[in-house]
């Protein structure tokens, strides 16, 4: 079932359209630095610690899967919107004209998330049932494999819908990687929020633990900007 998930998620956000560049170099540095800033930041929960120990990491990390792609419904549509708007006249229809793709796969997250929340809720209500009955038995039993399949579900696609920011490449091959950079600023300050402060230890791992991930990101995404108007022919307004 978890495979099946995995699967699906796939199939819906990671749809390779006309405007994604395959670029294997780009691909390499991408997963090593989120390789090397993994590493980087359990060494400092283990050495500094932090709330409610890994159990709190392994939360976090939850979180922001979950809130990664929510982020990008809400605040994405602006980077589009002004992406178009920066793209010379002659192209703004055509730029248009590909956003199906996009709002196809923000329709299924929303759909996926309404899903979740109606499963649990009809979860919720059969258990508060007093008595038991073969057809309370047979809806609580339904309601759990869809549960079952629908949790990983949600996370493969949130995982596959940040990387892939909502098949974005589909209206123009920057896209992702302008709004990674958007949205991995985002992130950090929704933790910081949701944290209440800077992480443990002292000020230079504070401030290495807060804007490492983001710089290194944003670094990466320029590097990768700048291979595709290079290597590519890739550019915004030409």
């Amino acid at each position: 079932m978890i495979r099946s998930a995995r699967r699906r998620a796939e199939a819906i956000f990671n749809q390779p359209g006309a405007g994604r560049v395959a670029d294997r170099l780009v691909t390499r540095v991408q997963l090593g630095r989120a390789i090397a800033g993994a590493i980087a930041s359990l060494l400092l929960v283990y050495t500094y610690g932090a709330d409610d120990g890994w159990s709190g990491v392994a939360n976090d990390g939850v979180v922001k899967l979950i809130l990664a792609p929510l982020l990008l419904i809400f605040t994405g549509p602006l980077v589009v919107f002004g992406f178009i708007r920066y793209a010379p006249a002659e192209q703004r229809r055509v730029l248009r004209s590909r956003l199906r793709a996009p709002l196809k796969a923000v329709g299924w997250y929303v759909g996926i998330l309404v899903g979740v929340v109606l499963v649990l809720a009809g979860s919720a209500v059969v258990l508060k049932q007093n008595y038991g009955t073969l057809v309370n038995g047979l809806i609580a039993l339904a309601l759990l494999i869809g549960l079952v399949w629908l949790l990983p579900f949600l996370l493969f696609a949130s995982a596959y819908a940040a990387r892939y920011a909502f098949n974005t490449s589909n209206v123009h091959a920057a896209l992702p990687a302008a709004l990674t950079v958007v949205l991995v600023w985002e992130l950090m300050l929704c933790s910081v929020a949701l944290e209440g402060g800077l992480p443990y230890g002292p000020p230079a791992a504070q401030w290495c633990a807060v804007l490492g991930g983001p710089v290194s990101v944003t670094a990466v995404a320029l590097w990768e900007l700048h291979r595709m108007r290079t290597r590519h022919g890739v550019r915004i307004r030409h």
